[in-house]
């Protein structure tokens, strides 16, 4: 007899075997649901995500926005009737993967291309941004700094035109040292620049102690290569009460002037609920005005956006925009590639999401990933294991979690996630292990 509800299109089975912690640490591999009941293990199952039924399928719009991939695999209608383009997945081989890296572009008769390097500070919302544009999640976002470790091209495709989107972090050597970095990462914003058609800039309005200003890394990268026009986003503005302050962040950003001109923002943002009008509200202690003395503005940004990254409506808008700026030339990529990272890379920067996510402090900057398998299954789904390898014994209780749910939680997060980018089902096994 069939089970209503729990056969659906997408399965996402989120096996959790972790490292068990005896009286004598001696370790053993377990299965934390073992002991429960069929009936239990059922409902454990759908309450955690290893599968999606009823009123969890629902929910995909509100967790990946309207009209994701996982919607649309799961046989959702799209939230309007108007032709959305094809979101490519990623194959979940390696070897296809950079075959169709390196396949010759499908190009129309007349394309265009338009490359684009994304600038701003930690936590600013590049990888958030970028995955709206993108229309999938490739890219790890996390409320801790430093989540991407390596550099990856988002690909955007529509019609004629192809956006090359890059996102180098932008660190110093302090902080590359101290999070256990790749030394690369120093040198790719500058690499990114050179072959750059448009520079995005983009600044957390949240933030009150970043948002009055440019970093210094971000004005000398604009200085250095003034002559690649750029653009100023301004992130989070749903998180802004008053238009006001609003104004005055937009006039030190820009130091009054864009595209050459006194102050003309583009009015690519809505109303949000709570955002009042113009009022003299008092200025914070990190706001400056335009007048002041130190550099902390850019006053060569073609144009301003304003916009909450969460917002397919804003991003929306923010994407015609790029699409418009492309200029006749040859694609780079094929109109299936979706991002230049391997599956493996994907897989990994997902995990450090969760693990940047649920760890405090800097534990998880010294957690070791090392994928040990990466099969396809016998019905056409991913296997995948991973072994996470931590220096100190309270990190792998820590990891671990209470009864194990922290790392079940990891794994069906993860699950989840990859399910929409690769478009089958994921089969995750997560273990902890102490380095000696």
């Amino acid at each position: 007899m069939a089970v209503p509800g729990w056969c659906g299109a997408g399965l996402v089975r989120a096996v959790v075997k972790v490292w068990q912690l005896g009286p004598h640490v001696a370790g053993k591999w377990v299965t934390p649901l073992s002991s429960l009941s069929c009936c239990q293990r059922r409902c454990v199952s759908c309450v955690s995500g290893a599968t999606f039924s009823g009123p969890r399928l629902a929910s995909a719009s509100a967790q990946y926005g309207q009209g994701s991939a996982l919607d649309r695999f799961l046989g959702f209608p799209e939230p309007d009737s108007s032709p959305t383009p094809c979101v490519p997945a990623v194959s979940i081989h390696r070897d296809e993967q950079d075959l169709l890296l390196v396949h010759r572009p499908d190009m129309p008769e007349n394309p265009r291309v338009l490359r684009v390097v994304l600038l701003g500070a930690p936590n600013a919302g590049k990888s958030t941004l970028s995955n709206q544009l993108l229309g999938r999640k490739v890219f790890p976002v996390s409320k801790k700094v430093h989540t991407t470790r390596c550099q990856a091209l988002g690909v955007i495709t529509e019609e004629e035109a192809q956006i090359l989107l890059d996102t180098p972090g932008i660190i110093n050597p302090v902080k590359q040292k101290r999070h256990h970095l790749e030394p690369s990462l120093l040198e790719d914003p500058w690499k990114s620049m050179e072959s750059a058609d448009l520079v995005i800039v983009l600044v957390d309005v949240s933030d009150k102690w970043t948002r009055d200003r440019l970093s210094s890394q971000v004005l000398q990268c604009l200085t250095q290569f003034s002559q690649v026009p750029s653009i100023l986003v301004m992130n989070k503005v749903d998180c802004l009460k008053q238009k006001s302050v609003l104004l005055e962040l937009t006039a030190a950003l820009t130091e009054g002037v864009v595209n050459g001109k006194k102050l003309k923002m583009k009015q690519a943002f809505r109303s949000y609920p709570g955002m009042d009008g113009p009022s003299a509200a008092p200025k914070g202690p990190n706001t400056q005005s335009v007048g002041s003395p130190q550099k902390i503005g850019w006053p060569h940004f073609q144009e301003i956006f304003m916009l909450s990254a969460l917002s397919q409506e804003d991003v929306k808008t923010l994407k015609k925009y790029l699409l418009a700026q492309a200029q006749p030339g040859p694609w780079e990529f094929h109109s299936g590639v979706l991002t230049s990272q391997t599956p493996e890379e994907i897989c990994t920067n997902i995990i450090r999401e969760k693990l940047l996510e649920y760890l405090p402090q800097e534990v998880p900057y010294n957690v070791q990933q090392k994928t040990i398998l990466w099969e396809e299954g016998p019905s056409g789904e991913l296997v995948i294991q991973q072994k996470l390898l931590v220096p100190k014994e309270s990190h792998v209780r820590l990891l671990i979690g209470p009864k194990g749910h922290l790392i079940s939680q990891i794994a069906q997060e993860v699950g989840r996630d990859l399910m929409d980018i690769f478009l089958c089902d994921v089969q995750i096994r997560l273990s902890v292990k102490l380095i000696k």
